[in-house]
């Protein structure tokens, strides 16, 4: 027993030397590596789309912060007060078209004051002194003074502005050699890539802010030109007018605006929209785009299917503005417009953009389907309207909780009245708009998904016009589950005719 314990001990006392002999070497070696050569480490790596992303390859954004700061300006404004002019009926409803309004904030508060100051941001893009901003930074502005990274400050003036990019150029003179912020190109940003914002949020001169680029191509005031970049970066009030940096140090967007009803959800105008205005900015102090007078939507499979289109592609004419170049060119609604001088459209927003591009007074060769077939018509273009804001009392419509009638027809949700000359006038419905009143909309219901509001005018379902209930009454209840509508209606808020689609599911 004696002897067989000794072996047993002597086994394991030599396992328990090996181990520590082992553990020993081990860290001999990394010693020996440490005071020698430096070790070839493993690098943790990420998953990216063109293979592995090393850890190390991060953005960092000391350097391009370090070489555009001194660029990057801060701006001090004084402004006469705003009128207080109220819209008729007494009442002033929140509009979207107003930046101060409604979910989004541009980066300056308002007051009413007179006079009033304000604080903005701006980045010189010629080393002569040319400073790019956002229009409401400088709107109205009486005088415009511009602190330097350096800690100088000179007088700005305006040279000019454009109110539906939000984008305006001033500039200091008699100056030669200051900082350059270069200019990128934002038609190559994509989502989930690094961004940093330099500007001058509540008054702390030159802060840095880095996120991600979380959307391209927001809309947020005006549908038709609209095209924001939206970011986490972090965009406080201040920061309007100062440089969205790519991490190459380029500037790719214009900080505009943020959401007021979150947290980090920020948005810049995109740099391209700016650089294409800047000539005419320089050369007239503003900007003229070509202007056809149509609401345009794009062509879904919706759309397609209940108005038995023979396209799935283009802009679809929902209204048309009384004497305009295209109620002159003989456009109509439900037209499709499908090329632009032998160019494919693909949708509303490319025809829009095209169009806004040309200058007022020159032709634009359109071909469009119409019922089934070709046509192509020539259009004079107008200059477009600065756009401004309604001037129009919010609609009053019979209560959204009036109980529902045994008129009622559930498939739509909809409650409809005849429309008579009392409410046509007090809604300052045009005379001769022929439809019924949508006084409800169901909850839950395909109208309520599909956008429909009350208030509004319906004026044809599935081109069947509907000038009284029971025409309405009668359309709606051949509705079967599956079936898909398209609603013509008219909005007496925005004065303007829409084109809605609806998909009846069964409930």
């Amino acid at each position: 027993m004696s002897r067989r314990f000794t072996l047993v001990t002597v086994a394991l006392t030599a396992v328990v030397a090996f181990l520590i002999g082992a553990i020993v070497a081990g860290g001999v070696a990394r010693s020996a590596v440490s005071a020698g050569a430096p070790a070839r480490t493993a690098t943790p790596r990420l998953a990216s789309r063109n293979g592995p992303l090393a850890l190390s390859s991060l953005v960092n954004f000391a350097d391009v912060v370090e070489r555009i700061n001194p660029a990057v300006v801060n701006i001090d404004t004084t402004t006469r007060g705003r009128d207080g002019r109220r819209r008729r009926g007494g009442s002033r409803p929140a509009d979207p078209s107003d930046p101060f309004e409604g979910p989004f904030d541009f980066g300056t508060p308002r007051e009413r004051d007179n006079p009033r100051r304000g604080a903005g941001s701006g980045f010189i893009i010629d080393a002569d002194g040319s400073i790019l901003t956002n229009h409401h930074v400088v709107d109205r502005a009486e005088r415009i003074t511009v602190k330097l990274s350096d800690g100088r400050t000179m007088r700005a003036r305006l040279i000019g502005s454009d109110p539906d990019t939000d984008i305006a150029l001033i500039k200091v003179d008699g100056q030669s050699g200051l900082p350059v912020a270069p200019l990128g190109d934002s038609s190559t940003l994509r989502m989930g890539e690094w961004v940093c914002a330099i500007g001058n949020p509540l008054g702390y001169e030159h802060t840095v802010t880095v996120g991600v680029v979380s959307f391209l191509g927001r809309k947020l005031f005006d549908m038709s030109l609209d095209n924001y970049i939206q970011t986490d970066a972090a965009i406080n009030f201040g920061n309007s007018g100062g440089p969205l940096l790519n991490s190459r140090g380029e500037v790719i967007g214009i900080n505009a605006a943020i959401s007021s009803r979150a947290s980090s959800i920020g948005f810049a105008v995109p740099i391209n929209g700016a650089s294409s205005v800047l000539p005419q900015l320089r050369a007239r102090g503003r900007v003229s785009r070509g202007y056809m007078g149509v609401g345009l939507r794009d062509v879904d499979a919706d759309l397609e299917r209940s108005l038995k289109l023979t396209v799935d592609h283009g802009a679809l004419v929902q209204d048309i503005t009384s004497g305009s170049p295209a109620d002159r060119a003989g456009l109509r609604p439900y037209d499709v417009i499908t090329s632009l001088d032998d160019r494919a459209i693909a949708n509303d927003d490319q025809l829009i953009r095209e169009i806004s591009a040309r200058a007022p007074g020159s032709a634009a060769r359109l071909r469009l389907i119409r019922d089934g077939h070709d046509q192509t018509l020539t259009v004079k273009l107008a200059e477009r309207p600065t756009r401004g804001r309604p001037d129009k009392a919010e609609p009053a419509t019979t209560p959204q909780e009036r109980p529902k009638s045994d008129q009622d027809d559930l498939p739509l949700g909809l409650n409809v009245r005849d429309l008579d000359r009392q409410t046509a006038e007090r809604l300052e419905i045009p005379k001769d708009t022929r439809g019924v009143l949508i006084t409800r909309v169901e909850p839950m219901s395909s109208s309520f998904d599909g956008g429909i509001e009350r208030g509004t005018v319906l004026l044809e379902i599935n081109r069947q016009r509907v000038e009284s209930a029971a025409d309405y009454h009668r359309i709606a209840r051949s509705a079967r589950p599956g079936d898909i509508f398209t609603l013509y209606i008219y909005a007496p808020d925005l004065d303007q005719r829409q084109l809605k689609t609806i998909r009846i599911e069964d409930r």
